[in-house]
């Protein structure tokens, strides 16, 4: 599985105008295929009367799935070369949806790709991406009594407390990069004197 991968810092949109033509790209972070696809049908729905509405996206962190649609462009010459942009950036989980309003000048194959491709580059470049790091989850259960001193000890530290639940006793889910699992270990059995609980869980990616 990958250790990391980068995606979009939010959604957003960016425009530019090649040769007349107005070319208007939307992206998003996205989850899932489902997600992805109601963007799509969305920014469809904005531009009712465009030319096209070509779309890529790229899932998993592996980059397991990649869908790409010219509608209605000569083959190859929309969707593909987006699709192509998100992948050279290393983009994964996102969504690119570039709406075109033709300007009466046509702009061949290679303009074409190179205007589809380019304005991806553009909108990732104005909006910005960051990087999401693979973590282990681990629920930690102690006292209320040493709840307190615990959760402010771990953000100081730099950990990454995800969640806090106070019942008969308080517990506390924190993710770790896998390189640092033996070292929190030890870590919180200095910290509260071995009274701590603690049980390692699944995996989630979370903000590098």
């Amino acid at each position: 599985m990958q250790e990391q991968y980068r995606t979009l810092a939010h959604e957003g949109v960016h425009e530019t105008e090649i040769n007349r033509s107005r070319f208007i790209c939307a992206l998003a972070p996205v989850a899932t295929e489902e997600e992805a696809q109601a963007f799509v049908a969305r920014i469809r729905r904005e531009h009712p009367t465009a030319t096209h509405n070509c779309f890529a996206y790229v899932l998993g962190a592996d980059a397991s799935v990649q869908k790409a649609s010219d509608d209605g462009e000569p083959g190859g010459t929309a969707g593909v070369p987006m699709l192509q942009m998100l992948l050279r950036r290393d983009i994964r989980y996102a969504a690119a949806v570039v709406t075109r309003y033709y300007g009466g000048v046509k702009l061949g194959a290679g303009g074409l790709i190179r205007a589809y491709g380019g304005v991806v580059g553009e909108a990732l470049d104005a909006l910005g991406t960051t990087v999401r790091q693979r973590y282990r989850l681990v629920t930690v259960t102690v006292d209320h009594q040493r709840a307190g001193k615990l959760e402010n000890d771990l953000r100081a530290t730099g950990h990454t407390v995800r969640d806090v639940r106070y019942a008969e006793q308080v517990t506390l889910e924190i993710a770790l990069p896998d390189a640092r699992t033996d070292d929190f270990v030890r870590w919180l059995a200095d910290a509260t004197a071995g009274s701590a609980e603690w049980e390692f869980g699944g995996e989630a990616y979370g903000e590098l």
